[in-house]
């Protein structure tokens, strides 16, 4: 069985040969088994949204190859990747069509991501009925609001259908970016373990971007660390079990030379010391 995903020496740099160049990705080597659930922490600049739109086809990298699902996709756009990719990012705004009913964002997840379905068919009674037992399942009650615009529900409810849209057939990668970031506490815990529990019933590899170092060791098999474009440290097993809070941050100052310097870590981990 191929690695769900194969990263072999990407680079990416912005404005090469002008004042503002930087290198966001440099020779980034990472491997994920199917199924995987990887956590990735880093200070601003780290290039942990680069390598996430690396991965999905954003832009192409400079330099390295992309493999997904043993299949060779480092120049394949992004829009043929999306097929196999799903994203949530940490906007909730962003991943649907806030004027469309929730049936309607729906029906454009499932027929562009069903590879037995043409992208320009319609949604039958068997559909909708596939619908309301998905969305049943988040335990919201939207399965009562197919008809609403999407623009309607709050903020943790577009969160929750953003993540069903993208997994409503069910993806070779999940790239989650801070998508409970802009929630509240209470409506972010809900979220995440929706996603948890998504996760494990379908068996998908999965990648998220956090900012919180709790979560980034108690979600998921494996932990990383990003700076400046390259992945300083990698937990997993029984490393990452016994790994604290304060020993990560005295890793990655040991492995770096430095403190870890974004406040909005520091900010989250000093609210749930």
């Amino acid at each position: 069985m191929p690695e769900m995903l194969e990263l072999h020496r990407i680079s990416k740099t912005f404005g090469a040969g002008t004042i503002d160049e930087k290198k966001a990705v440099e020779e980034l080597s990472l491997t994920l088994a199917p199924g995987d659930f990887v956590t990735i922490i880093g200070g601003n600049g780290a290039g942990k949204s680069t390598l996430f739109n690396a991965v999905a086809g954003a832009f192409f990298v400079d330099a390295g190859r992309i493999l997904l699902d043993g299949r060779d996709v480092t120049f394949q756009p992004e829009h043929r990747r999306a097929n196999s990719i799903g994203r949530l990012f940490q906007d909730p705004l962003k991943g649907t069509a806030p004027h469309m009913t929730i049936e309607e964002n729906l029906a454009l997840a499932y027929l562009r991501t069903a590879r037995t379905r043409s992208p320009f068919g319609t949604v039958g009674k068997k559909d909708r009925a596939f619908f309301r037992e998905q969305l049943a399942a988040l335990g919201l009650g939207l399965e009562d609001r197919l008809k609403s615009p999407v623009g309607l529900l709050s903020g943790g409810q577009r969160q929750a259908l953003t993540l069903l849209m993208a997994t409503i057939v069910t993806p070779k990668l999940l790239l989650l970016d801070e998508h409970t970031a802009a929630l509240d506490p209470a409506t972010a815990e809900k979220v995440l373990a929706l996603t948890k529990r998504v996760v494990a019933e379908r068996h998908i590899t999965c990648m998220m971007i956090t900012h919180n170092i709790h979560s980034a060791l108690s979600l998921g098999n494996r932990t990383i660390m990003m700076d400046a474009g390259r992945i300083v440290l990698e937990l997993s097993g029984e490393q990452r079990a016994g790994m604290t809070v304060d020993g990560l941050l005295d890793a990655f100052r040991a492995r770096v030379g430095r403190r870890l310097d974004n406040d909005r870590i520091l900010l989250s981990e000093a609210e749930n010391a």
